[in-house]
């Protein structure tokens, strides 16, 4: 029966991440195809709607809002709404688990703003860091020249903090970006394998 157990899990475990993200795709489609629905038909003749104008709709308004973004009156607002959030007791843990995992994403077209992935140096250990920029100087921060700010996250998204180190206390690592944010996302549960290992099981 152990073995049985053991066997379905490992079933469990290969399948769940695949049937997740294949269900959030669908309920994304099917929520944006079922609200920009009904407010299309209130402005265009019902013979006229066809069934995935909803969802095309839906990515216009992303797009617009991509475009948006770059106006300096909503990045204002923006940086209000996000003021107004972190004020919030209970709403604030989760805004600002969500921001901080959004800065993983592309932004813009120009890539993510994590550039690299360094290990800081933590007591007798090391943390791993992401850099999001090379100099404080360029944030019209001041300070010293040579300070880079470098992201710390906290396991499972819950917040994180932004540090503003000397360059020679970085040490720069291999790992790509998502790689680094995989270890630091799940606090090191599901790590990445070392170079050849891959190559060494095919052996």
């Amino acid at each position: 029966m152990r073995k049985i157990w053991n066997t379905m899990l490992k079933g469990l475990v290969a399948l769940l991440p695949i049937g997740l993200t294949v269900y959030l795709v669908y309920w994304l489609a099917v929520a944006a195809e079922t609200l920009f629905s009904r407010v299309l038909k209130l402005v265009i003749p019902a013979s006229a709607y066809w069934p995935g104008l909803g969802l095309v709709a839906g990515l216009v308004l992303l797009y617009l809002a991509g475009l948006a973004v770059n106006a300096y009156v909503v990045r204002r607002a923006l940086r209000m709404g996000d003021e107004f959030f972190e004020r919030i007791p209970v709403v604030k843990t989760l805004y600002v688990a969500i921001r901080d995992f959004m800065r993983f994403l592309p932004s813009s077209g120009r890539g993510s703003d994590l550039k690299r992935v360094v290990l800081v140096p933590f007591g007798e250990g090391k943390i791993i860091g992401f850099v999001t920029a090379e100099s404080s100087v360029a944030l019209g921060l001041g300070g010293r020249e040579d300070a880079v700010a470098v992201y710390l996250p906290m396991s499972y998204m819950v917040g994180g903090y932004t540090v503003f180190l000397p360059r020679e206390l970085l040490e720069p690592t291999s790992l790509s970006v998502e790689a680094g944010m995989r270890i630091a996302l799940m606090g090191g549960v599901q790590g990445v394998p070392a170079p050849g290992t891959q190559a060494a099981r095919g052996k």
